[in-house]
């Protein structure tokens, strides 16, 4: 096929295994893990766990990137549609309260065929980097009940040097107006786990405070009280951003203290993480069996 999936649009061939594409994958899912992870927000992992499928590639290059091992590289089980949609099965058997499908941009043609195969009783969550296109996510509309993007950056310029994504504050403000328009405003079931809505998740970077600011302000201006937004602390130095003297720390309780500030003054509704968050405790162990 040839590939016009993520934003970049790179009109690239991909096969079922292979592709010339900026996120280098065939068309085929490629699966590091399958299993409950109880790392995401209260509202998404509960007491059961979230049924997470994390999908190997990416369609961005964060140079701090805490999965590099499965987004730089690619390692994992190829499956087919069929297969895809028996671990579903295998996460709803487990009791997890939903099936989390991390990283699928590049493959949302064979994750719209797994959920036609099989459709969980179970909410769908589909966790994204944010940068995504809205026609793209057209392919999704009735089959994911909650999103979960990223909004890594209040500037182009910003988006381009750490995460080699051009055009980023505009694609991730019309695939979150997408998202929106799919799920409508949050809502829970009895035990406050969430079956509609939108979460928003912004990494706060040292020596980065000023473009959080600007994210919180820009998702307050934008969307107002219609979605969460989850801020996050956990940072910690991965891949080349050990070698960056900016990026090679966590942040500091003065940087957060001062984005949280700003998120409670503008009354954006949502989580915050304790500062103990920053560890690598939160990234998963990849045993590349599924």
């Amino acid at each position: 096929m040839i590939c016009n999936l993520c934003p970049r649009a790179c009109n690239a061939l991909r096969t079922e295994h292979s592709g010339d594409g900026f996120c280098g994958m065939g068309t085929l899912p490629v699966v590091a893990r399958i299993a409950p992870h109880f790392g995401e927000e209260p509202c998404i992992s509960g007491t059961r766990g979230s049924g997470t499928v994390f999908f190997s590639g990416c369609t961005m290059r964060c140079i701090y990137c805490q999965n590099h091992e499965i987004s730089l590289t690619g390692r994992g089980v190829t499956l087919t549609p069929k297969e895809l949609a028996d671990g579903y099965r295998m996460l709803e058997e487990s009791g997890v309260h939903n099936i989390n499908l991390v990283t699928a941009d590049h493959f949302v043609e064979a994750v719209a065929e797994s959920l036609s195969i099989y459709r969980p009783k179970l909410p769908i969550v589909y966790n994204c980097s944010g940068y995504t296109s809205p026609k793209t996510l057209t392919m999704l509309s009735g089959l994911v009940d909650v999103y979960l993007p990223d909004f890594k950056y209040a500037s182009d310029a910003l988006a381009q040097k750490l995460s080699h994504a051009p055009n980023y504050v505009n694609t991730a403000t019309a695939a979150i107006q997408e998202m929106l328009f799919q799920t409508g405003t949050p809502r829970y079931n009895d035990e406050g786990i969430l079956q509609r809505g939108v979460i928003v998740r912004h990494l706060i970077l040292p020596a980065n405070t000023r473009n959080s600011i600007a994210v919180l302000e820009h998702l307050k201006r934008c969307f107002g009280d219609e979605l969460l937004v989850s801020l996050m602390c956990q940072y910690v130095p991965c891949g080349a951003a050990k070698n960056d003297p900016k990026l090679n720390r966590t942040i500091t309780r003065r940087e957060y203290d001062k984005v949280k500030r700003v998120l409670f003054g503008l009354e954006l509704d949502g989580f915050t993480q304790d500062l103990s968050a920053a560890t690598e405790e939160y990234i998963p162990e990849w045993t590349f069996e599924v």
